[in-house]
């Protein structure tokens, strides 16, 4: 399972695609753009079409990729370095069976991506400085990955004990978190799914929260603490049961929005909430 997101580097927001098995890919494409948005290409192609990088790629290939095709790699191997020798992606990859660069289509999250082994080294070919940022916020972005996966293995861990309480919980009356949804807010239709679970949680789409946190790189679910966390995954459970009996959404909404109000007054002051809290902040 593979998961795409972002990270920043000054103003430029660089696509990676983080994978279980550290089988990380980046955009160059996005990469390129740190140099010229406007002819990423054609600065890959000029990369690629340089003789130790076609060497690097080849040794890279030969370590990683059981598929890859020596004999037409001397070929374009040879070439390398005459006026007349170009090299791009599409070329590469169909030529030698590369693995370690993929075309991705798309208008949005679309381009040229590479191992994170590879993309280092394009980036060092951009700019020594860059790549540094690079690899620094690709650390981040990781450790906050390993973050999560451990704290989702205790949160579903300790689950049923958090949902017993929730159903055995006397609700407490002066907490009003989250806030109970207006008529005028339930008559909204919520054509993503993710959505009607965002409004009934936070009160917002996750529009509304990218446009009131423009800097901040992700989504609302992203920033939220853990009590948010598991009343997030009990509402999906939720949801669900109410598709399946042939709810409408307007009315599915309503009924969350009740059910996010109820779980976080009773999950607030949780023992084994504050546990996962302790463990998070201890990261």
């Amino acid at each position: 399972m593979s998961k795409n997101k972002k990270i920043l580097i000054g103003s430029q927001l660089i696509s990676v695609n983080l994978s279980e098995r550290e089988n990380d890919y980046i955009s160059l494409t996005d990469i390129a753009k740190f140099k010229d948005k406007e002819r990423t290409d054609y600065i890959i192609q000029n990369w690629m079409r340089n003789r130790d990088t076609i060497e690097f790629l080849g040794i890279w290939e030969k370590i990683n990729n059981v598929n890859f095709k020596p004999i037409e790699f001397d070929g374009l191997r040879k070439g390398a370095g005459l006026n007349s020798f170009s090299l791009t992606p599409k070329r590469w990859i169909e030529s030698v069976g590369a693995v370690g660069i993929v075309n991705k289509a798309g208008r949005y999250g679309g381009g040229t991506f590479a191992h994170k082994d590879i993309a280092f080294e394009f980036a060092m070919w951009i700019s020594p400085e860059f790549r540094l940022y690079l690899i620094k916020e690709f650390q981040r972005l990781k450790a906050d990955e390993n973050e999560k996966l451990a704290l989702g293995w205790d949160a579903r861990r300790m689950l049923t004990k958090i949902n017993y309480k929730i159903h055995t919980d006397a609700i407490k009356e002066n907490i009003v978190m989250p806030a109970k949804l207006s008529q005028k807010e339930a008559n909204l239709a919520y054509a993503n799914e993710a959505d009607v679970l965002n409004v009934a949680l936070f009160g917002m789409t996750a529009k509304d929260w990218q446009d009131k946190n423009p800097k901040l790189v992700g989504n609302v679910r992203d920033y939220s603490d853990v009590t948010q966390l598991v009343c997030l995954a009990n509402l999906e459970n939720l949801n669900a049961e109410y598709i399946r009996v042939g709810l409408s959404q307007k009315e599915r909404l309503i009924k969350l929005n009740l059910s996010a109000i109820s779980q976080m007054k009773s999950l607030l002051g949780n023992a084994s909430i504050k546990k996962l809290e302790n463990k998070k902040q201890a990261f």
